[in-house]
C-alpha cells in the first residue's frame, strides 16, 4: 500500500510533464489525457524495484503508450477511395532542434512554428515522430529513446535526424502552402470534384494541356466530375495533388501555372519516382497565419 501511495505521489508530481509529452506526441489534448491515464494503469502494474530515475521512467512509459496510439492511428487511417481519372483512349484534338528549455514552459510545437509543422509531424512514421519529439523537445537521450522503440541508440539518432530534416523544411513548406499556386490547385480540385465546368474554365489557360488533351474546354470536360480521390499536397515543396491507396502514393498530378492560370497538368504513376517524393498532405481549406 505504501508503494502505491508513493507511485501516486510521483505520478501526480510529474503529471504536467507527462501530459506535455503526450500532447506533443499525439497532437490532441484528449488523446494525451487518455495516454496519461493508460500510463498510470501500466505504472500500477509495473515492478519499480529497479527504477532509479522516476521522471525518466514515467516519461518512457507514457512514450510507449503514445507510440502504440500513433501506430494504431496509422494502421486504421483510410485513404479516400475512388479511381484515378482514366486516360483518354486516343489523342484528343485541338513539390526545435536542441530543445533544452523546460517542456512545461514551452508553447506547443505546432503553435510555435505554425500549422505546417503539425502537417509535417503527421507525415512522420510513429518511431520518427517519437524520436524527434522526445529528443529535440524534451532532451531525452537516444539511449532512453532506444528502449522505447526497441532499437539501438544509433538507430534512434537516425530516426530523429530524418524527422528533423522534414521539420527544418517547414518554413519553406509554409510559404508554399500559402502561395497563389496552392490556391489555384485547390480550386481546381474542388471544381473537378463538383463537376463545375465553368469554374474549371476560369482556372485553365485557353491553350491548357493535360495528358494528350489540348484546350481549356476539352481539359475542363475531361476533369469535370473526376479527381474525387486526389488530395492537395506539397510535393518536394511544390503544391500539387496526390492520389493514394492503402497509405501509398499511386499518382501525382503536377500543375504548371502562368499568370494565375493552369497551362499544363501532368499525371505520373511511376512507382519508383513516387516513392522518392517528399509528400506533405494539406487539409482542405487550409489557411496559415504567421
Amino acid at each position: 500500500m505504501a508503494e502505491q501511495d508513493w507511485l501516486r505521489e510521483q505520478f501526480t508530481q510529474h503529471h504536467n510533464h507527462l501530459h506535455a509529452v503526450a500532447h506533443r506526441m499525439l497532437g490532441s489534448a484528449s488523446e494525451a489525457e487518455d495516454a496519461v491515464q493508460e500510463a498510470w494503469l501500466r505504472v500500477t502494474r509495473a515492478d519499480t524495484d529497479q527504477v532509479q530515475n522516476t521522471a525518466g521512467w514515467l516519461t518512457t512509459v507514457v512514450a510507449r503508450v503514445c507510440l502504440n496510439t500513433l501506430e494504431a492511428r496509422r494502421a486504421r487511417r483510410e485513404d479516400p477511395a475512388g479511381p484515378l481519372p482514366p486516360e483518354p483512349a486516343a489523342p484528343h484534338p485541338g513539390t526545435t532542434a536542441g530543445g533544452q528549455a523546460g517542456p512545461e514552459d514551452q508553447t506547443l510545437l505546432a503553435d510555435s512554428v505554425g500549422v505546417a509543422l503539425t502537417v509535417v509531424l503527421d507525415t512522420l512514421k510513429p518511431a520518427e515522430r517519437l524520436a524527434f519529439v522526445l529528443h529535440d523537445v524534451f532532451a531525452v537521450s537516444f539511449a532512453e529513446i532506444a528502449t522505447v522503440i526497441d532499437r539501438s541508440p544509433a538507430a534512434a539518432r537516425q530516426l530523429a535526424s530524418r524527422a528533423r530534416r522534414h521539420v527544418q523544411g517547414t518554413a519553406d513548406a509554409s510559404d508554399a502552402a500559402r502561395s497563389p499556386k496552392r490556391e489555384i490547385v485547390e480550386a481546381f480540385l474542388a471544381a473537378a470534384r463538383d463537376g463545375d465546368f465553368t469554374a474549371l474554365l476560369r482556372l485553365l489557360d485557353p491553350d491548357a494541356v493535360a495528358l494528350e488533351i489540348r484546350g481549356a474546354r476539352e481539359v475542363a470536360a475531361f476533369f469535370s466530375g473526376r479527381a474525387q480521390a486526389a488530395r492537395l499536397a506539397l510535393v518536394d515543396g511544390v503544391p500539387a495533388a496526390v492520389w493514394s491507396h492503402r497509405g501509398r502514393p499511386r499518382a501525382l498530378l503536377a500543375f504548371t501555372t502562368s499568370a494565375g492560370k493552369i497551362t499544363r497538368i501532368t499525371v505520373d504513376t511511376d512507382p519508383d519516382l513516387l516513392q522518392d517524393l517528399d509528400i506533405v498532405f494539406l487539409p482542405a481549406g487550409h489557411r496559415e497565419s504567421r
